[in-house]
């Protein structure tokens, strides 16, 4: 079946992407706000986006009545962000996070979590994660009246020191990390232990392998 995405029904379209564009990695971002309140939450349309220079892309969604939430609104108005990547021994914490809270309360507080200070940037990052990123905002991207698109430069990675295998060569231990991902409909997720590996064809072996 076709489905022809309608502007006017963007439930519709949210239901298509997010059912079937999984699993998801999911960005539980720390920002600080003007008044320095420190705000966490959960964002799944997220990934890495390239290298050189190291970015990150996070899809900011608003509510038709009541705007941004406050992490948005926090990237927005000061440019400054952190990206903590989430491993299942907080995963109930950072479902914590997903509450609508005020502005003005600090969902670090309301689901126990500690903070730890980041480098380059104001908001810190959450105690016990695996790998943080630290992030300013190299560009953002109006796409609807509800959407942004935001393009955060990574300035630092922070990975804990029990999964780092090489630290020269940056070889890190992305099995052990226990992350997990976002998937379909309300409240569901994946553990990402469950791989296969396949090596990459060269097309020179394919051509000789068929001419044999």
């Amino acid at each position: 079946m076709r489905f022809d995405l309608d502007p006017a029904t963007p439930q519709i379209s949210y239901k298509l992407l997010a059912s079937t564009v999984t699993p998801r990695p999911i960005a539980w971002i720390t920002t600080q706000s003007p008044a320095g309140v420190v705000n966490a939450a959960p964002y799944s349309f997220f990934n890495a986006m390239g290298h050189t220079p190291p970015t990150v892309a996070v899809g900011l969604l608003a509510d038709p009545e009541r705007g941004f939430k406050d992490t948005a609104r926090n990237i927005l108005d000061t440019g400054e962000f952190v990206v903590n990547l989430v491993p299942e021994a907080l995963a109930e914490a950072m479902n914590v996070t997903c509450t609508d809270a005020p502005a003005d309360v600090s969902e670090m507080t309301l689901a126990g979590l500690q903070a730890t200070a980041s480098d380059h940037v104001r908001p810190p990052r959450i105690a016990g994660v695996p790998v943080a990123f630290e992030c300013v905002n190299l560009s953002s991207l109006v796409v609807g009246p509800q959407q942004t698109i935001v393009i955060g430069r990574v300035l630092a990675v922070h990975v804990a020191d029990a999964y780092v295998l090489d630290a020269e060569r940056a070889h890190v231990d992305t099995p052990a990390m226990g992350l997990v991902g976002r998937m379909h409909g309300a409240g569901w997720y994946t553990r990402t232990q469950d791989l296969f590996q396949m090596d990459r064809p060269a097309y020179a072996d394919m051509v000789k392998g068929g001419g044999d």
